[in-house]
């Protein structure tokens, strides 16, 4: 099935599939260099169609088959992107399911746009990595790099090797979520792996002790990786949405 496309106000392309059915909105925002196509978009997908539940996925520009170039794009860009599908594409109030840097971005909407947040679940979320995980972990030759040359590369467990480029550091330093209050009035779940590899349980931790809120749970999930794409913990995720689904409602 083909997907849509919405032109944002930066003339970008995002492409997106949306179902329609029973509000909330369940959306699904991805990871870093990730794609709409993934495991568990498809999943939650396949999931809100059993449910009747209304569900959104998308692409970041950059990403998967919107336009735009990976490494031309940033924090910013993708929470810009983000933003303005969820306001010209969905009505009412959202459910946010984001993934790694999806869990940063979700972060940001919760931030931005709280009255149109139901609830939040987070998948081993990475807020602030850009800063904490990246640039923290940069030998001096890379740093160096990054700000003379614009752009350094770093190995991927999933493909060609990432891009890290000077915009995005910089970037990201606008849009850091754990230096500033973070209060929320909405339900929100966090799923971690405690074998993860890309997002650490003190990460996982600091975002939980960082939350304002007092409807906030953090699950460890013993023997998950950074994707929690198997059966068993998209079955966690699936019982953590429908609570939550029969909670609100």
């Amino acid at each position: 099935m083909s997907p849509e496309y919405l032109e944002t106000r930066s003339k970008r392309m995002l492409a997106f599939h949306k179902i329609q059915g029973t509000e909330p909105t369940v959306v699904f925002l991805g990871g870093f260099k990730s794609e709409m196509a993934g495991t568990k978009a498809l999943h939650l997908e396949g999931w809100a169609k059993r449910s009747g539940r209304a569900f959104l996925r998308f692409d970041y520009s950059g990403h998967g088959v919107s336009s735009g170039v990976f490494s031309d794009g940033c924090i910013g860009d993708w929470a810009e992107d983000a933003e303005e599908i969820l306001n010209r594409t969905t009505t009412g109030r959202s459910i946010l399911v984001g993934s790694s840097m999806g869990g940063w971005i979700s972060c940001l909407m919760a931030k931005r746009m709280p009255e149109r947040i139901a609830a939040l679940v987070t998948i081993a979320a990475a807020p602030d990595f850009t800063e904490d995980g990246f640039w923290s972990s940069f030998s001096d030759q890379q740093k160096s790099e990054v700000m003379d040359k614009g752009i350094t590369f770093l190995p991927s467990d999933y493909g060609d090797p990432y891009p890290i480029t000077r915009r995005l550091i910089e970037d990201g330093r606008d849009h850091l979520i754990l230096r500033s209050p973070f209060p929320v009035d909405f339900p929100v779940r966090m799923l971690q792996g405690d074998l993860d590899q890309s997002v650490t349980r003190e990460t996982a931790l600091r975002l939980f002790d960082h939350m304002d809120g007092n409807d906030i749970h953090l699950s460890f999930i013993k023997g998950g990786d950074h994707s929690l794409s198997s059966p068993e913990n998209l079955k966690v995720l699936e019982n953590h949405l429908e609570t939550l689904i029969a909670f609100l409602e």
